[in-house]
């Protein structure tokens, strides 16, 4: 009997493909992370001023360079501004300059970057669903020309209607774009290679891709311009077509056994192994009598139906919309803090690489609780600090010092929001595990329509995102501290498991001190001499 792991040893599962699929996944990393900091990107606010009408350009341009202002300084009886001067970071003209998109109407920049994220909701549910029915490399393909066709839709979205549109037209891509890739790859990836080699790919071009952003913008000079650089290279994705293979366990899902056998001829040919016609023979016979006692299983409502993994599943969903909310919120909330905003949002991007290298290196020593609680804690502390300094009358001389708070805050969350998937799926019992994690992802996701409304509330009291953000990631990390460990722990299959999962552990059972414990238990049992009876 073959399994799909052994079958994929044969053909090769560290070979010339996987080098293939890693270097069209780091192709993949650099598209979507600027896909989806371009909601940031186009709508950057400059510094600008309210110019009186009756006044020409020279004398406005003259005047000393003030804080924003949404009137104009010198006429205190005025309620409305009919021209505003914009101090351009880099000569970069951003959707909200040329448009106006301030003060008084910069709530439709805010709308429109919801759509992107209810859109992200939509395009989730609807491409999983239709991943399970067409197939993961068809909707790879699609989800990325709908990202390539809703940014350059977005160049004719000058109306607030239009513009909202088009940005959830873009949204609809968010995650399928990227997550149908690392589906691919990580089933034709050596099981013990997959956590550091994917792991890896991300950190680097991902980090990449998010660091390259801005400065595409500032190379571009205006907001369509970054929309069509970033875009156009999207074209490529279909190509992948002709080169990655469907997903092996999909097409046995779903009875295409011959489909099966010419993906797994096409992964060893590319490698360069000539497999005997009987090994796939067995493999095919093996899935077909696999099919015959294969049972419809519980569902997702099974997850609340005992008290304690509900309570766990309800730990893990706010633990989702916590961790997203904060990691999207946090990673554009780069203006207002003394420096360009383009050199913010890079010197912030810097954290993705170091999160990712921690994680690899902690995550299986310390446990998964430890690092969750602890990255959430760490952000919460430093992102309540930069709030507080930013209150402060002169925070305008601290600006080293709130850099430096926020890009520690960014780290922490960045740190959480990667070990988050791996956590919710070690807790959630096997039987529901697919619908299980989808539906937490999602749950997340469409939490990060509120990060936008978060950032907007900076209009009404400056450090107030800082103060939210902050106050959500400590809850976060304290709810954490209520789930169960996974580390070196048989991981539920059942429901039933999953409701005894973890029942002995208290708040502060870690891992790292379960393996001290056993090992001082160890030590002294082992130097304990062995007494003999006397039997004098």
């Amino acid at each position: 009997m073959l399994e799909i792991d052994k079958i994929l040893e044969k053909c090769g599962d560290c070979n010339r493909l996987q080098i293939i699929m890693l270097l069209l996944f780091s192709i993949i990393n650099i598209l979507s992370s600027t896909h989806y900091y371009s909601q940031t990107i186009i709508s950057f606010v400059p510094k600008y001023r309210c110019v009186e009408s009756n006044r020409n350009y020279s004398q406005a341009n003259n005047d000393p360079v003030a804080p924003s202002s949404c009137l104009p300084s010198n006429n205190a009886s005025a309620t409305h501004c009919d021209y505003y001067e914009y101090d351009l970071y880099m000569g970069y003209q951003s959707l909200t300059s040329e448009l106006d998109w301030i003060c008084d109407n910069a709530w439709k920049v805010t709308l429109g970057q919801s759509m992107f994220f209810i859109g992200s909701v939509v395009g989730t549910l609807i491409f999983g669903l239709l991943a399970d029915v067409l197939g993961r490399l068809p909707i790879l393909i699609l989800a990325n020309i709908i990202a390539m066709l809703g940014n350059i839709l977005t160049i004719f979205g000058t109306s607030v209607v239009r513009f909202s549109i088009f940005r959830f037209i873009s949204g609809l891509a968010t995650d399928s774009n990227f997550v149908m890739m690392y589906i691919l790859v990580m089933e034709y990836l050596r099981p013990s290679l997959r956590t550091i080699g994917l792991s890896l790919c991300i950190g680097f071009f991902y980090c990449l891709g998010s660091m390259m952003a801005p400065w595409v913008a500032v190379v571009m000079q205006t907001w369509r311009g970054f929309l069509l650089a970033t875009s156009i290279p999207l074209i490529v994705v279909p190509l992948f077509y002709f080169i990655v293979p469907e997903s092996v366990q999909w097409l046995i899902s779903k009875q295409k056994y011959d489909k099966a056998t010419a993906s797994l001829r096409q992964v060893a040919k590319i490698n360069g192994r000539a497999l005997d016609e009987s090994v796939y023979t067995e493999f095919i016979n093996d899935c077909k009598r696999k099919q015959l006692y294969v049972k419809v299983g519980p569902n997702l409502l099974g997850l609340f139906a005992t008290p304690r993994l509900r309570r766990n599943t309800l730990i893990l969903f706010f633990k989702s919309m916590v961790i997203t909310l904060c990691y999207d919120a946090v990673s554009r909330n780069v203006q207002g803090l003394g420096i360009s905003p383009f050199v913010m949002f890079t010197l912030s991007a810097t954290t993705i690489l170091p999160a990712c290298l921690l994680l690899i290196a902690l995550q299986d020593r310390i446990g998964r609780k430890a690092m969750a609680s602890m990255s959430l804690l760490l952000s919460g502390i430093f992102i309540s600090c930069t709030g507080v300094i930013l209150f402060q009358s002169d925070s305008e001389k601290n600006v080293t010092l709130i850099v430096t708070l926020s890009i520690i805050g960014r780290f922490g969350v960045t740190v959480a929001y990667n070990s988050g998937a791996q956590y919710a799926t070690e807790l959630i019992p096997t039987c529901v595990r697919g619908q299980g994690v989808a539906v937490v992802h999602v749950v997340g996701y469409a939490f990060t329509f509120f990060s936008t409304y978060i950032l907007y509330m900076r209009h009404y009291f400056f450090p107030l995102p800082e103060i939210i953000l902050g106050f959500i990631s400590l809850l976060g990390a304290a709810l954490c501290l209520l789930l169960p460990e996974t580390l070196h722990r048989t991981l539920p299959n059942s429901l039933e498991d999953g409701e005894n999962f973890g029942k002995n552990d208290r708040w502060y059972t870690f891992s790292f001190m379960e393996k001290r414990t056993q090992s001082v238990d160890t030590l002294s049992s082992s130097t304990i001499p062995n007494q003999q009876p006397d039997n004098s």
